[in-house]
């Protein structure tokens, strides 16, 4: 589907949107509804796009809903599939028809898309359609898009899973192609669990020195032949110096506040001249003049 038939946008019109991507459990749906509930106190237009054809359990009423196009439960039923194959044949049913969503894409200019997406990773890992979908959502309907992925903060306190998370970050963020946000979810949780982490909050969020990992593996009685390959997986993550995360309790407004900043400046929202701003203050918003800081967590 080209630009020119797609009636719903104008060249002078500009959208933003957020990709939420993240393991099933990881807060996603929720997320989608408290950073709508946000965006909407603040002025803004917000639609949120159901991409999930499993995900008939919403706290929230979509704008735009998949399961209007494919229900997973029917292809499961029909073609004989099992939850995980029939999910990969909706998302290529959807690529084949983009034009159903494409279509039902539209608003003023300025208006923020939250696509709630599936939680089996492999869909953005290793398997192609949901990429190429994005691809022509930014090739087709002049929207700006970041993703937004989700990772239980309960990953830090185990080595093994902190360094599988990471590896699911780092492959998100080389696959998908497009401005990337780390987030730590459920860090009210990380109080009940502090004394389980073998290190402080700053090792995880900033991703220091992972070659101490190592060390904690061994503790939990793995093989040399494990130890070679976490360190493979540790070398390859330090190679790349992509993945940092960002802690986020989504019951907080200060913290959910400082991720919806951060997505401003990954999807470049900030430079809009609306709300008030004008030229000479963009560079100040882009640096994060005037923010909040970024949100902690107090484990005293």
């Amino acid at each position: 589907m080209s630009a020119m038939t797609n009636k719903r946008f104008k060249p002078t019109q500009t959208f933003y949107g957020q990709l939420v991507l993240g393991p099933p459990g990881a807060g996603k749906t929720t997320y989608c509804m408290k950073m709508s509930d946000m965006l909407k106190t603040l002025g803004r237009q917000v639609i949120i796009v159901n991409l999930d054809p499993a995900n008939d359990t919403m706290n929230y009423k979509p704008d735009i809903d998949i399961r209007e196009l494919i229900v997973l439960e029917e292809v499961m039923e029909q073609i004989d599939l099992g939850p995980n194959g029939a999910l990969l044949y909706c998302m290529e049913y959807l690529e084949s028809n983009i034009d159903w969503l494409l279509n039902q894409l539209h608003g003023d200019n300025g208006t923020t898309f939250l696509f709630d997406l599936p939680g089996q990773v492999e869909l953005y890992c290793h398997h192609k359609s949901l990429s190429n979908i994005v691809s022509k959502l930014t090739n087709v309907s002049n929207m700006l898009l970041c993703v937004v992925h989700l990772i239980d903060s309960h990953h830090c306190s185990d080595a093994g899973k902190f360094i599988a998370a990471l590896m699911l970050s780092l492959s998100a963020m080389l696959n998908i192609g497009l401005p990337h946000i780390n987030l730590l979810t459920k860090s009210d949780l990380l109080k009940k669990h502090y004394e389980k982490l073998n290190f402080s909050l700053d090792f995880y969020t900033e991703v220091l020195d992972l070659n101490y990992l190592l060390d904690c593996l061994n503790c939990d009685n793995f093989t040399n032949k494990y130890k070679k390959l976490n360190s493979a997986f540790i070398s390859i993550i330090e190679d790349y110096s992509l993945v940092t995360f960002q802690l986020v309790n989504m019951m907080n407004e200060k913290s959910l506040a400082s991720v919806k900043n951060l997505v401003d400046k990954a999807n470049g929202y900030v430079f809009k001249t609306e709300e008030g701003r004008h030229i000479n203050s963009m560079l100040a918003c882009a640096m994060g003049v005037g923010e909040p800081a970024n949100f902690t967590v107090d484990l005293e």
